[in-house]
């Protein structure tokens, strides 16, 4: 079955391994809601010829502090990401964790609570019509799916993802929201059933983050 051919990938791990999740700032309650987010032109800026070293890397502006804004909204951060490259072979999957391990360190510098909940990328080439790769909704599927399971008391044993029609029971996403930069994302987030913000690839995150919290929220 394709679904199950091209699930969503996290960097170094399986898919299913165990997720630890940092509490949310001052122990505030998860509210439910995850943002889920494009990497480049929502948090960091991108290129036409992709983002292929950690060198590269260089964050949009207020990124860190729009993202932990987020999280002190009680939100958690998804980031899905399509990274064709692993799958053109220009390079490997452990490049790739470096330049999110790059993302990660800068928008800590920026503000301690700028934290990456998971990020999930498809390595998978448009042609494969990959589930995991957007327009479709497969990471967005595999973000809920491992944030829900961290944040229960079952053992991670219990979990067993699912994707698709073969995912029948789902929660809720009427407070999480999807931000990118493509109609891509928009497109990923009306299959998945969550609210989409388009933003401009030069602004980012913080273009639209008064759109999903209060701006009382800093």
């Amino acid at each position: 079955m394709g679904v199950l051919q091209h699930l969503p990938c996290r960097d170094r791990v399986p898919i299913d391994a165990p997720l630890t999740l940092h509490p949310l700032p001052d122990s505030i309650p998860w509210s439910g809601a995850i943002a889920y987010l494009d990497r480049d032109g929502v948090l960091n800026i991108g290129s036409e010829n992709y983002i292929n070293s950690p060198s590269e890397v260089t964050l949009l502006p207020y990124a860190a502090n729009c993202v932990a804004r987020l999280r002190r909204s009680g939100m958690r951060i998804a980031v899905v990401t399509n990274q064709s490259p692993i799958g053109r072979g220009y390079w490997d999957s452990e490049n790739l964790a470096l330049i999110h391990d790059q993302i990660q360190k800068l928008l800590l510098i920026e503000d301690k609570d700028a934290i990456l909940d998971v990020i999930l990328h498809s390595p998978y080439v448009p042609n494969q019509n990959a589930w995991a790769r957007k327009p479709n909704p497969g990471m967005l599927e595999a973000a809920r799916q491992l944030i829900d399971h961290a944040e229960s008391s079952k053992e991670w044993s219990q979990l067993s993802m699912r994707f698709a029609d073969d995912w029948v029971e789902r929660p809720s996403e009427s407070d999480s929201v999807m931000v990118g930069d493509r109609i891509s994302d928009m497109t990923a987030a009306k299959a998945f059933g969550v609210r989409s913000l388009l933003c401009p690839a030069d602004l980012g995150l913080s273009a639209v983050i008064n759109d999903i919290i209060s701006p009382d929220i800093q």
